[in-house]
This record gives structure tokens, C-alpha cells and sequence, in this order.
């Protein structure tokens, strides 16, 4: 069987979700869309149950994946629903559904409802994607309000730069979303990942952790609360075939990488066709039996090449970390220009083998 796998720490996961808690001192929405950040959104869901104050999804076909699979707690829909027709089943399984468009709105307040509705109203408060005016969100809160529709109703915004902790665009949001809702009762939801890891400052009732979930930092520079986090996914593979190359040698397609001194060289059984990031330069790190190495050549769709140089005792078989408790997925991620979310999400085909312990 090919040995590529994606190793999934449980209870890392539950680790990371309790600090994300611990941290803000509210109630937290796991966010397991996108099957969890390629995760594995059932299993997770299931691991996290007994703990979790609620899921968040992405829309409708997700969270009913999760009901299918047994899981009762809340689980709000983030981007709500795409036809009006998607509220009989938003009813049916009780889920909770954000508002960020007039549209979805109009639709609440027309259609026929057997019973009122968890509505989380989402304000744009600077990041410009989806969420209502700040000019438009009162009316609409009222109209909610005044309709019956809404059993509960929580004040929603979405941070764009929360990331990068010395950028005053967090703090503008922060009093655009204020001004916009004064006077408005009930909850409030504003901290995505980096925010609850890097803005506590900012009162929230509910956090939504994404990728702190999954153990890697949403920062590009080292960050205390982050540095708590715990690998969730480990992506392995092993070492399928070894040659030694003379001075002058390339290796692979393109001849991307030559040999500058005797060099040898192992073949793992993994490459872009399971996610790993074909763009990858030569030098991005990767641990061979424990012990750090890098990627030399460009990665093939079945197969990506290590330097085994430095590592005698290294050979078939051995295994290989392609990103995970020792290579950090943030890492690999800078080496190859793209971001850990990315990284996850593209994974496919390798066997994910899941741990609790």
C-alpha cells in the first residue's frame, strides 16, 4: 500500500480548541468547514462534541453531513443560506444561519417560518466582502426584531487584518462594528482566529477559531498565544528509491535542482497529486527519520525528491515529514508563498489515519 498519510493528533485538536476558550473566555464555534481544513470534518466533529459550545460550516450541504453523522450541537451556517428554498431545512435541522446580504434578509422576513430562527446578523465593518452597511445594519436589526423571526440574534463582523497585530485596521473595525451596533442588545461574534490569539482586548461572547484549530499560526512572525498551539496534522510518506549523482547532475523535471558535490538523493512517494505545494523551492525543510532535511527538484505529481547527504543511516524506507509536529505547516507554507489554510485544504489522496492520544 502507499505509504502516504496524514496523521490526525485528536487530541491536539481538543488541546487547541479548550485554548482558544481559555484564551478569549467565551464560548467558541469550532469551524470545521471545507471537511475541516482537509481534517476531516465528521471526525473532528466527533472528537470535539462533548466539548464544543457549537460548529461552524461554510453552508448548508456541510452542516448536513454533520447531522447525517449524529452531531446535535449548534452549527451555524457562515455564509447562510444561497436560495431562499434552503430555509425549510435550516428549520428542519435547527441550524443557526447568518444574515450578511439584504437579500437573505427579504427572505427571512417573507417567508413563512414554523418556528423563529438563530439569526447571527453580520455587519461589514471595514473588511468589504460580505455583511450589511453600517448605515443599513439598525433598520435591519429592527425589522428582525419586530418580525418575530428571530429567536436569537447575534451581532456578527469578520476582521480582515487581525493577522498582523500591529496594524491599527483591527482597532477601526473594532469601532466601526461599536458605533454601528450601539443601542443593540444580545451577543455579540467578532474573533476569528488570529483575533482571539492576538486581540483579547476585544469583548466577544463568541470566537469562531479556524486554522488555530488545526495548530498552525495564523502569523507570519512568532506570537506567545500561538506558540501554544499543537500540530494537528502530520503528512508522511517514505523513501521508495536512492541514488548518488556525481557534481553536475540535475534532478528532475526541469533540472531545477544540480548537484554542486556528490549528492544522494531519495524519492518519496508524495507530491502535488496529494497536496503538497508543487511550487515548492528547493531548500523547503522536511525531517527524515527525525532529522531535518530539505526538498531538492521539482515536486512531481506522484513522487518529490530529498537531499540524503548529510543522512548515512538514511535510506529506503525511512520516513519522511513533510510538514507537521517537527516541520511547522506555517514553515513550509512561507517556503512555497502560500499559507497553512491552503496547504490543509489541498490534501487529497494520502490516507488520513486518526489518533486520540
Amino acid at each position: 500500500m502507499r505509504p502516504a498519510r496524514a496523521l490526525i493528533d485528536l487530541a491536539a485538536l481538543r488541546h487547541n480548541y479548550q485554548l482558544a476558550r481559555e484564551i478569549s473566555g467565551a464560548k467558541a464555534l469550532a469551524v470545521i468547514k471545507a471537511d475541516a481544513y482537509g481534517h476531516g470534518a465528521v471526525q473532528c466533529a466527533k472528537a470535539l462534541q462533548d466539548k464544543a459550545d457549537g460548529f461552524a460550516v461554510a453552508c448548508i450541504e456541510e452542516a448536513l453531513e454533520l447531522r447525517e453523522a449524529g452531531i446535535s450541537a449548534p452549527i451555524l451556517l457562515l455564509e447562510g443560506f444561497f436560495e431562499a428554498s434552503e430555509l425549510a431545512l435550516i428549520q428542519q435541522h435547527d441550524f443557526w444561519c447568518v444574515l450578511h446580504a439584504n437579500w437573505q434578509l427579504e427572505a427571512v422576513l417573507k417567508t413563512p417560518l414554523k418556528q423563529p430562527l438563530n439569526l447571527w446578523l453580520k455587519l461589514d465593518s471595514g473588511m468589504h466582502r460580505v455583511g450589511l452597511c453600517p448605515t443599513d445594519y439598525h433598520h435591519a436589526w429592527q425589522q428582525l426584531i419586530q418580525s418575530g423571526k428571530a429567536a436569537k440574534l447575534t451581532k456578527m463582523s469578520h476582521f480582515a487584518r487581525a493577522d498582523e497585530p500591529d496594524c491599527a485596521r483591527s482597532r477601526e473595525q473594532f469601532e466601526t462594528f461599536a458605533q454601528a451596533t450601539e443601542g443593540l442588545s444580545g451577543e455579540v461574534s467578532l474573533h476569528n482566529s488570529p483575533a482571539t490569539l492576538a486581540w483579547p482586548s476585544f469583548k466577544s461572547d463568541w470566537v469562531r477559531p479556524g486554522i488555530m484549530l488545526y495548530g498552525a499560526t495564523p502569523f507570519a512572525q512568532a506570537q506567545s498565544q500561538a506558540a501554544r498551539l499543537q500540530p494537528v496534522m502530520t503528512l508522511e510518506s517514505k523513501i521508495i528509491s536512492v541514488r548518488e549523482l556525481p557534481i553536475g547532475e540535475p534532478v528532475g523535471y526541469g533540472g531545477r535542482f544540480v548537484s554542486i558535490k556528490l549528492t544522494r538523493v531519495g524519492v518519496v512517494a508524495l507530491g502535488y497529486a496529494d497536496g503538497y505545494p508543487r511550487h515548492a523551492p528547493n531548500g523547503t525543510p522536511v525531517a527524515i527519520d527525525g532529522k531535518p532535511s530539505r526538498l531538492i527538484g521539482r515536486v512531481s505529481m506522484d513522487m518529490l525528491t530529498v537531499d540524503l547527504t548529510d543522512l548515512p543511516q538514511a535510506g529506503l524506507g525511512s520516513r519522511v515529514e513533510l510538514w507537521g509536529k517537527q516541520v511547522p505547516a506555517s514553515e513550509v507554507a512561507q517556503y512555497a508563498q502560500t499559507i497553512p489554510y491552503q496547504l490543509f485544504c489541498n490534501l487529497k489522496r494520502a490516507v488520513r489515519v486518526y489518533a486520540t492520544n
